[in-house]
């Protein structure tokens, strides 16, 4: 199994959207993908229609149900999402006096991980403790940055925070990447954005994900855009981005966080 974790501490850049379209590109490769929402805004969980689902992330990070209990079924064959809820917000409070608290989602994924290939963490819009827990859980992290400057600005405290958490409590964290959201071809600021990136951070994807009414629209079907415009410009990004992905995770050290739980054609 690998575990990535979508993460930065900016609103508004596109986690969710990679997250939840990213899962489904990976099941429709015929990969078992389970997205987690560990964002207490749960944009994720009713991206997949799982918003009456029951346990939720909450239940399980204060050891009230299972994991496995909290696992939804999405419409989408390969794709399990567990839910999210506001009370998520307690949660991180409530765990904030526990010993090894940011080793809480890990531990939890052990549970799951001979049912999965991938599974993709979306965090919410800050660096606290969830989003501690997504990184220490995680083979490697994707960070969205949408081409705006105020988004790249804010992406220096999320590469500063992966680099801390390397360093004193899971070594074996990867960026595996950058990706650029919200491309508009036809302005000066998105090209400018994209190409600094590029050239600034070499783990960029060289996907970039457009601005596009349909990837906009698609939360509100609650269908991921792989589903609800396939031939769609922003369906096509995610399915690129996807194989990106895939092939970056293939090429990391074998990971030992769940090292019996093999990942076929993508990890041993």
């Amino acid at each position: 199994m690998s575990v990535v974790a979508v993460a930065n501490q900016k609103g508004g850049v596109g986690k969710t959207t990679t997250a939840v379209n990213l899962a489904a590109a990976t099941a429709e490769m015929g990969r078992r993908t389970l997205v987690i929402d560990a964002d207490a805004q749960a944009n994720a969980t009713s991206a997949l229609g799982a918003q009456h689902a029951s346990p939720r992330m909450y239940d399980v990070l204060l050891g009230e149900a299972s994991l496995s209990d909290c696992i939804a079924t999405t419409a989408w064959h390969n794709l399990d999402v567990a839910p999210s809820s506001m009370d998520l917000v307690a949660a991180e409070m409530e765990l904030a006096s526990r010993p090894e608290r940011e080793y809480v989602l890990r531990r939890l994924l052990a549970e799951v991980a001979p049912r999965y290939e991938l599974v993709l963490i979306d965090c919410g819009p800050s660096l606290g403790l969830m989003t501690l827990n997504a990184l220490a859980a995680a083979d490697g992290a994707i960070a969205p940055v949408q081409c705006e400057y105020l988004a790249l600005e804010g992406l220096s405290a999320l590469l500063e925070t992966i680099r801390r958490v390397q360093t004193h409590v899971h070594p074996g964290l990867q960026l595996l990447g950058v990706v650029a959201t919200m491309y508009d071809g036809r302005t000066r600021l998105s090209q400018d954005v994209a190409a600094q990136l590029q050239s600034h951070i070499s783990s960029t994807f060289d996907t970039i994900i457009p601005r596009s009414i349909r990837l906009s629209e698609a939360p509100s079907h609650q269908r991921p855009i792989v589903d609800y415009a396939p031939t769609s410009r922003g369906a096509e990004a995610y399915r690129q981005l996807a194989g990106e992905l895939l092939r970056r995770l293939a090429a990391l050290p074998t990971s030992t966080i769940y090292r019996d739980s093999p990942v076929d054609g993508v990890r041993a």
